[in-house]
């Protein structure tokens, strides 16, 4: 398995693009602003086809470059229908007004193949296996993505994996010590809490966090040392609506 990543534009949000290996199809995660560069970069390195983008959530920092991406490449974007809407209006994320100041004249609009993410799914694109589990909280559509069995060696640009028990993309649910914000539009401090139970905490101690913004984690590091998780107890069954 092959794993790599970079943060993208202004807002840093992380890029991934995993693969079986080098010169097989890929999967993109979450192409943010002035992504586009960096995915040629690891493309180009290592002979992959994109086949689809995968987005955890709608939020601009993570959907910026998504209609660039797919209409280059002619391949679809998969997101949960909660926040399909945020891909050709991103301001109904935002605060109030917000929009107006962040993009001026700036145009969003959806790829031409938009295909919806349900709980639990599990997909199989360009020889990967991901499980999507929906984590409401951060945005009512944010998702994760599980990987079981992979480990990246490295999130930067051309890092390369090796076994390991899983992996799993939390997009902005849970970072290195912190926890996704809940203050803007579709938006429940106690929705991601839940969602933190339920998806983050049952797995397994070395299970490696690749969040939406900063370094990589495991899930036992953060069960020790973060504290939005103090308190809380692994749960099991689907998510709230």
């Amino acid at each position: 398995m092959l794993i790599a990543g970079f943060p993208a534009g202004s807002f840093a949000a992380n890029c991934y693009v995993l693969a079986a290996g080098p010169g097989e199809e890929c999967l993109i995660i979450d192409p943010g602003q002035d992504a586009e560069p960096g995915i040629e970069e690891i493309t180009d390195r290592y002979r992959l086809r994109p086949a689809a983008v995968l987005l955890t959530h709608g939020h601009v920092d993570h959907v910026w470059s998504v209609a660039p991406v797919c209409g280059a490449r002619h391949i679809p974007a998969y997101i949960h229908p909660a926040d399909r809407a945020l891909l050709s209006d991103p301001a109904r994320g935002l605060p109030a007004g917000a929009g107006r100041q962040l993009f001026g004249g700036l145009a969003f609009t959806e790829p031409e193949e938009v295909r919806e993410l349900a709980d639990g799914a599990a997909i199989e694109l360009a020889g990967v296996r991901l499980v999507v589990d929906h984590a409401p909280g951060h945005t009512r559509g944010s998702v994760t993505f599980r990987l079981p069995g992979a480990a990246p060696a490295g999130t930067g640009p051309g890092a390369g994996s090796s076994a390991a028990p899983g992996t799993i993309f939390t997009g902005d649910l849970l970072f290195a010590g912190s926890i996704g914000r809940t203050d803007l539009p579709g938006g429940d401090h106690q929705a991601i809490l839940d969602s933190l139970a339920r998806v983050c905490l049952p797995l397994p101690d070395e299970t490696v966090v690749l969040a939406g913004h900063g370094p990589r984690t495991t899930i036992g590091a953060e069960r020790r040392a973060n504290p939005f998780l103090a308190g809380l107890a692994p749960v099991t069954g689907p998510a709230r609506a």
